[in-house]
């Protein structure tokens, strides 16, 4: 559908001949409420006031280079030099290479820390949620990581009704495209109110909060990749995030029955055992 409008301006604020990018704001400022929230419920389960802060020194620059490298390597032809590379002022990041890298940084250092790392993982789970519904924001500033052309019924329909300053950054060469940063993002809000959920309502073994948002990311993600026009691709045809989204349901899968199986998730969110529940039960009845 036919459209004129101006993208909005990349640059947040200017600090003398230093710009600093909305992209980039939005990405920090995401962490940082990430930070607050992981702070105080890690307080709650009698981790270190600073755990997550001395991990987020750590966590931040892998999570950064993870997703420059993912995005890099599946774009290697249209980079000619290392600067270019390393140039993330405009975008470029892949939300898997981040999650791998900061999964990887964190298990090594809830091991140094002799701390589980599924506490750890399952405290943070919502955190990573927010940093990322805010940092799809940042895709929206750059008018980069949205989806085909809309159709006129789909604008009439349904996009009409989103606000002006939405759709006018989705109006690119001239035709309205699907806003897909905003689904996702939304789709994060979900899964953020679903693992609150699960954290303060339902209390379960170790594990399945983080492994739940895994699955409730991943699944998002796999349909909302296939609208997009900007897709990383293994080979022709085959998008890299739908496959890599598939392998993490199925691993996160894995992993829940065999933690199950073998019984090292007999500690639930809190830190309440199971074993000594079973054996204060069976005292009772005897």
């Amino acid at each position: 559908m036919y459209c004129k409008a101006e993208p909005y301006d990349r640059v947040f604020i200017e600090l003398g001949p230093f710009p600093v990018y909305w992209y980039g704001f939005l990405i920090m400022l995401g962490a940082l409420i990430a930070l607050l929230v992981a702070q105080k419920e890690s307080k709650r389960l009698g981790l270190h006031k600073d755990f997550f802060i001395d991990l987020l020194v750590f966590a931040i620059p892998a999570a950064i280079i993870g997703a420059r490298l993912y995005y890099v390597i599946f774009q290697w032809e249209h980079y000619d030099s290392f600067l270019e590379i390393i140039d993330i002022r405009e975008g470029g990041l892949a939300i898997h290479g981040a999650l791998i890298a900061s999964v990887l940084v964190a298990y090594i250092y809830a091991k140094r820390k002799n701390v589980s790392f599924w506490k750890v993982a399952d405290i943070a789970a919502p955190s990573i949620l927010i940093g990322q519904m805010l940092g799809r924001w940042g895709n929206f500033m750059n008018q980069e990581a949205y989806g085909g052309p809309v159709s006129e019924s789909t604008y009439q329909n349904v996009l009409q009704y989103l606000p002006d300053w939405i759709m006018n950054q989705m109006c690119v060469d001239g035709v309205y495209h699907h806003p897909t940063f905003l689904y996702e993002s939304m789709w994060s809000l979900l899964g953020i109110a679903l693992l609150l959920f699960l954290r303060y309502k339902v209390n379960p073994r170790r594990g399945v909060i983080f492994l739940s948002y895994v699955m409730w990311y991943s699944f998002g993600r796999f349909f909302i990749e296939a609208m997009r026009t900007d897709s990383l691709y293994i080979v022709p045809g085959l998008r890299t995030a739908q496959v890599i989204s598939i392998l993490l349901i199925l691993g996160s899968l894995i992993v829940l029955y065999y933690r199950h199986k073998i019984g090292y998730d007999d500690v639930l969110y809190d830190g309440t055992s199971l074993k000594k529940n079973n054996k204060k039960s069976k005292l009772k009845k005897k």
